[in-house]
């Protein structure tokens, strides 16, 4: 017994496995491995250099077998916890990776839950220098949080670590703003250095944007984290989480990946033909070719904001103005890179909520200047701003602003185009912003020689001829504008709202459509299912048999046998039937009951959408008009932002601001890649003389190529002249060794 002991003891993997099949058997020599592991803890919190090989040892194997006795090691995960937290920075890298594997490992034993083995890995992420284990660290927080959640919401789970990263955040947020220039740029470590350093706030949103992005986290309150976290006092985590609303996270600061940039296709198609061929290399080829063609085009695809996030802010006004109070109050501080992060958030709040923060068109006026540097970003913070319940009071100034600074003569016709989109932007959401004197000023831009410039004045007109022709002159109004003029409408002034809605435009078509459906269901019903019919039919009048005649007033007795009847649901279906020709119809702007008799869909809208498309098609060819034109173009676009999402309609891009430009001379590399491009589906480029009917590729050989040369080049060379040269000796020796050949060749 006292071998077995001994050997058992010198063999920690046997062991393991021989308490793992029986572990009544083997307690004794567990709990002597239990007290020995004890004894070595203690020296090694003294002197972590002594011993480490045979600690961690230790660990690994009571790890391996702690469900075996629970009693007996109720206490090692605390041990593994504190060893972690209070001593970390004097371990060993080997000795911390080892502790944290064995953590993990007591985890999926369910030795300890998730939110315990959590509150031990969420500090060490800012303290861990290794890439590996901080990697790893990550990556077992993010598994663990969604395999809780995979089934069902975990809330407790949930609410427990929103708790802690919500206290990562908020440790920090009484420091002093650190700004990214001036003299606070590289101020020094307080006290708190992790603190100080935001790396606690930094993780925390890096985890909430991935657990966001990943649908694992969908509601308020990760939003609510990310939030906070744009009013952090270090500027890298403010950044960060002002692109999670804005949707343009740079994945190479979020992210530890070596290889960001992907495998390089070249090589591993060079691999391929220079190593050894087997079986499963060409799908492992494949699998790669394939990963890196995905990851190239999530790196060339357009960013697009985060809309849901921005409609789950709590309270986006308060939000709004507390940015805006750290954007002026913070200026010296900030980069301008970073301002215009700040106004593009701003912007989209008060676009998406319809927010109304004043003080922001009077701070930046400042900035609409066109030699201004990023002046188009800016131009589009301004415009998302603006919606229709922003004051024009507030809003005139700026246009003034803007045609005084980029429309004039004396600015290129790129600044002048930008100018009048901007101001068409501006004006599309407000339209009471514009004076009429500059509208016609700005206007008379059409007949410019630039492209883009005719194309803004033209966008600006148009647009109100649509919202406002009466701010237009006589000539310039057109013939809808003028006829609706004519029969008295007139746009509502700023803060009057519109009469109630009564219908839905075009709902008669998707009305009449489903009518139609539902006779053509009908008609088959009465050819080929009469008798279901009848039986279907059978004993809903037996409780009416003894009912007055005004109770029943409204049923009417059909005959199955005689014509088809059409059946309308409403006064108003009766109304829209087919007349006979010669007779007008005495309705024909009938209002359609369908929305009140019928929960409309996203499924019906988009078919509705589809119909008055149709409709709008139908117009055109019947000779609708440019009016018919416009009118298909915006349910065109209506349709693709349906399909996109809401975002599309909401937001707008540098280049709606810029405008139609002149294509740039095309560089180097694009040049290459052009040619690369017209080479694709060809054979290799390169002459193909010499190359046919041979089983390899070669060049010709010196004898036909002697074929092809010129007579006199032949006649002035070496060998001509020497053979007209040669004596009549070696004109002999040359006959013979000819004979003596033939004869070789001929045996």
């Amino acid at each position: 017994m006292g071998g077995r002991g001994v050997l058992l003891t010198s063999n920690l993997p046997q062991l393991q496995n021989l308490i793992k099949r029986d572990p009544v058997s083997y307690k004794e020599e567990f709990l002597q491995q239990w007290n020995h592991y004890d004894s070595i803890r203690q020296i090694f919190q003294i002197n972590p250099d002594e011993q480490a090989q045979h600690f961690r040892e230790l660990v690994s194997f009571i790890s391996q077998v702690a469900q075996c006795y629970p009693k007996e090691t109720k206490d090692f995960p605390s041990h593994l916890s504190t060893l972690l937290l209070e001593n970390y920075g004097t371990l060993t890298p080997d000795t911390r990776k080892t502790l944290v594997q064995n953590l993990v490992m007591l985890r999926n034993k369910d030795v300890i839950t998730s939110i315990e083995l959590l509150k031990s890995l969420f500090p060490l992420l800012p303290r861990t220098t290794s890439s590996t284990l901080r990697a790893f660290i990550r990556k077992t927080i993010l598994s663990d949080i969604r395999t809780a959640n995979l089934r069902t919401k975990n809330h407790k789970l949930n609410r427990a670590v929103q708790a802690m990263l919500f206290t990562m955040v908020e440790r920090g947020m009484d420091a002093e703003v650190v700004g990214d220039k001036g003299k606070l740029r590289s101020a020094g470590p307080t006290s708190d250095k992790t603190a100080n350093n935001g790396e606690d706030a930094m993780w925390a949103v890096i985890l909430t944007k991935e657990l966001w992005r990943k649908g694992i986290w969908t509601d308020a309150k990760p939003v609510s984290i990310v939030a906070l976290g744009c009013f952090h006092p270090v500027m890298k985590v403010q950044s960060a989480s002002i692109h999670f609303f804005l949707g343009s996270d740079d994945e190479k600061e979020d992210s530890d990946d070596e290889d960001d940039e992907g495998p390089d296709v070249r090589a591993l198609h060079h691999r391929r033909e220079v190593n050894k061929k087997r079986r499963g290399d060409d799908k492992k080829l494949q699998k790669q070719l394939n990963a890196a063609k995905k990851k190239k085009y999530n790196k060339n695809a357009p960013t697009t904001p985060n809309f849901p996030a921005l409609q789950l802010l709590n309270d986006p006004q308060t939000f709004a103005e507390k940015l805006y109070d750290n954007l002026s109050r913070y200026d010296k501080r900030f980069s301008l890179e970073h301002k215009i992060l700040i106004m593009q958030l701003l912007s989209r709040v008060m676009g998406a909520h319809k927010l109304c923060v004043l003080s922001f068109y009077t701070y930046i006026v400042k900035y609409l200047t066109y030699h201004q540097l990023r002046v188009p970003s800016i131009l589009v913070a301004l415009a998302q701003s603006v919606h229709d319940l922003t004051p024009p009071d507030a809003l005139t100034p700026v246009v003034q602003k803007l045609a005084a600074e980029f429309v004039h003569p004396g600015v290129g016709s790129e600044v002048i185009a930008a100018g009048i989109n901007s101001i068409r932007e501006v004006c599309r959401r407000q339209p009471w912003a514009m004076e009429e004197d500059l509208l016609g000023d700005l206007v008379e831009y059409r007949r410019s020689r630039d492209k883009a410039v005719t194309a803004a004045a033209r966008g600006l007109l148009q647009l109100y001829r649509e919202v406002n022709p009466g701010m237009l002159k006589r000539r310039e109004r057109g013939k809808d504008a003028s006829i609706g003029m004519s029969k008295g409408g007139q746009p509502l002034p700023f803060g009057h709202s519109a009469d109630a809605a009564v219908d839905i435009e075009g709902l008669m078509l998707l009305e009449d459509h489903l009518q139609k459906l539902r006779e053509e269901e009908m008609g088959g019903a009465n050819n080929d299912g009469e008798d279901d019919e009848a039986t279907a039919w059978e004993g809903w009048d037996v409780e009416t048999d003894s009912d007055s005649e005004s109770e029943s007033e409204g049923w009417i007795d059909v005959d199955s046998e005689g014509d088809n009847v059409e059946v309308s649901d409403s006064e108003d279906e009766r109304e829209s039937a087919p007349k006979p020709p010669g007779e007008t119809d005495p309705n024909p702007n009938r209002i359609s009951t369908l929305a009140t008799t019928k929960i409309l869909t996203p499924a019906d809208f988009a078919l509705l959408n589809d119909l008055r498309i149709q409709a709008a098609t139908k117009a055109i060819e019947s000779g609708g008009g440019s009016r018919a034109k416009r009118k298909l173009e915006a349910l065109e676009a209506n349709k693709r932002a349906m399909q996109t999402g809401p975002s599309d309609g909401t937001f707008i891009s540098e280049n709606d601001i810029l405008g139609p430009r002149k294509k740039a001379k095309a560089d180097y590399a694009e040049r290459i890649a052009s040619i690369e491009k017209g080479r694709e589906g060809r054979e290799k480029y390169g002459s193909l003389k010499g190359k046919k009917n041979k089983e390899s590729p070669s060049s010709s050989t010196n004898r036909e190529k002697a074929r092809n040369k010129p007579i006199m080049m032949i006649l002035s060379s070496g060998a001509v002249r020497g053979k007209k040269k040669a004596s009549l000796r070696e004109k002999q020796q040359k006959l013979r060794a000819h004979i003596e050949r033939a004869k070789k060749s001929y045996h």
